[in-house]
């Protein structure tokens, strides 16, 4: 199992967000995280990197307990999140900015940059323009891409579709899909797009108040019942 999470709770100083939280996700797999605004998505994906401390339960990743490994470690292993509102540099050249991706990461090969950038062919014709210079969805992708030169196994995304143009959107999802089977990189996406988390995921969990409440498979994701439901509980 590539990522196990047993009972874990975490939140800032004394106030808690998550609670009992529990999931596993195998190698390649897609995991969709669908909630309202508060209700802690983008608490667990910090958790999981390590910025927010758990003060219970347990993370492990591929076979090693990382509940209290620094950020930077869990890196090393592996794990990589492309955050809400993407943090690219923007003074850099798209370029640039991959090559940031591949240096960050002992995990990168020397034709890293080459490599991503066949999964994301918009780039291409932008590497020489600064990043700051992109469009929202553009910068979307150099984000992911980067994030890809480091090679990680664990990729976790953060409302990646927020200020996206729909055409992109399609691009991206159609991009995660494809790297996940091609490159078996695990994903746990949060958001809030249904259309989206339908398209990339193999299942997704409902989050509420800190707990997960509800889990729909592929097969459900494709029956228009259980996605009205799915839409009435996100109301």
């Amino acid at each position: 199992m590539m990522l196990k999470v047993l009972g874990l709770c975490a939140g800032y100083g004394d106030i808690p967000v998550l609670t009992d939280l529990s999931l596993s996700l195998g190698k390649g797999e897609r995991l969709g995280i669908l909630g309202h605004n508060g209700m802690g998505k983008t608490t667990f994906l910090r958790s999981l990197m390590g910025f927010v401390r758990a003060v219970g339960g347990s993370v492990v990743f591929d076979g090693q307990d990382i509940t209290t490994l620094p950020v930077h470690r869990r890196a090393r292993l592996g794990l990589r999140l492309v955050p809400q509102g993407r943090e690219i540099f923007p003074d850099l050249t798209v370029l640039e900015n991959l090559r940031m991706g591949e240096l960050s990461s002992p995990r990168a090969r020397a034709d890293s940059v080459e490599e991503v950038l066949t999964y994301f062919p918009r780039l291409k014709t932008l590497l020489e323009r600064a990043g700051g210079r992109l469009s929202g969805g553009e910068q979307q992708l150099l984000a992911l891409a980067r994030c890809l030169c480091g090679h990680p196994s664990l990729l976790l995304l953060d409302e990646p579709t927020e200020g996206v143009q729909p055409s992109i959107v399609e691009e991206i999802a159609e991009s995660l899909v494809v790297i996940s089977r091609d490159r078996g990189v695990a994903v746990v996406v949060v958001e809030q797009q249904l259309d989206f988390i339908s398209a990339v995921s193999d299942r997704v969990l409902v989050i509420r108040k800190g707990r997960f409440t509800r889990q729909l498979g592929k097969a459900e994701l494709r029956d228009p019942n259980a996605v009205a439901q799915l839409v009435s509980m996100n109301a």
